[in-house]
């Protein structure tokens, strides 16, 4: 197997265990938020600190990519508020189906904004994923649930998946001259900023935590964050968009399994989720849509020739 197939694969299963590790914290969400990119951060310094390469690129950046990558990071601080938050009024596999749906949400906006080609296909998959979040929320809520009250958890997590479509599509041509570690770098420590100063506005604690609390949050700053997003962001230089779309479906169907699986192994009951039958299916429908939303201008031109 290609090195960064491998990549990939490491990349979504460790992604697919933060919804473990946020569940398993008593923190409040933001606070995980802010620690879980922090963490991510300091990671990252001794990469730095040995590469003189990635110290000459961060002082060389232009103007415009650091401009960039603040706007990047501060929405890449939304994505982690939002859907972290979400998690703990949700469950897992509704929080992160949704907040996986943002190429659903990207599509239309790459169209109109940057005339990307929008086919068939993409239509079709929009109109599916659409009709598959009306299952999960009208079947698990009922039609009286589209107060905000009783389905906050589930629109945290599409405002979550909004705040991750636009942090794909800024860092999209970024990615192409800056390289993986220093982007991550910059993005990460504005994103830190910004969520200490969110945490500050909400009066939510960023001192004092317990000791299991830091432990669990670093753990997932290393898994999730390093083996996860900042791997992703490696295999995205070296891998077709169409096959790392397609390939973060994976992550809602992981994380889904590991909140059923694991309290059976190791008898946590506070993960312990069995998805309802409406999940299930509206999910199910939700992943269909997503992957032909995300199939390549390519891929849906060569199926209107079949």
């Amino acid at each position: 197997m290609q090195k960064q197939y491998l990549g990939l694969i490491i990349s979504i299963i460790s992604v697919s265990f933060a919804s473990i590790f946020i569940l398993s914290c008593q923190a409040p969400p933001l606070t995980i938020a802010f620690y879980r990119l922090l963490f991510t951060t300091l990671l990252l310094v001794p990469l730095i600190v040995i590469r003189q390469k990635i110290r000459e690129e961060l002082r060389t950046l232009s103007r415009l990519s650091i401009l960039l990558m603040i706007v990047i990071g501060v929405i890449l601080a939304a994505h982690f508020a939002l859907w972290i938050t979400s998690l703990k009024m949700t469950s897992v596999a509704s929080s992160v189906i949704l907040v996986t749906a943002h190429p659903v949400l990207v599509a239309p906006v790459s169209f109109y904004f940057l005339k990307e080609k929008l086919s068939w296909v993409n239509a079709l998959g929009i109109a599916i994923s659409l009709a598959g979040v009306g299952v999960l929320v009208i079947g698990n809520y009922g039609f009286a649930a589209f107060g905000l009250d009783t389905i906050e958890g589930n629109v945290l997590a599409l405002l979550g998946g909004i705040a991750a479509g636009l942090y794909i599509l800024g860092g999209r041509k970024l990615r192409k001259t800056v390289s993986t570690i220093s982007y991550a770098f910059v993005v990460y420590v504005v994103g830190s900023i910004t969520l200490f100063f969110i945490c500050l506005t909400f009066n939510t604690p960023v001192i004092n935590l317990s000791l299991e609390d830091y432990g669990i949050i670093l753990l997932m700053a290393l898994v999730s964050g390093i083996f996860g997003h900042t791997l992703y962001n490696w295999s995205l230089g070296h891998i077709r968009a169409s096959i790392m779309s397609v390939a973060l479906l994976g992550e809602p169907i992981g994380s889904s399994l590991l909140a059923f699986i694991i309290p059976q192994i190791v008898l946590v009951s506070w993960i312990s989720q069995v998805p309802s039958i409406y999940t299930l299916i509206g999910g199910g429908v939700i992943l269909i849509g997503i992957y032909l939303t995300a199939r390549t201008v390519q891929d849906s031109d060569f199926l209107e020739n079949v």
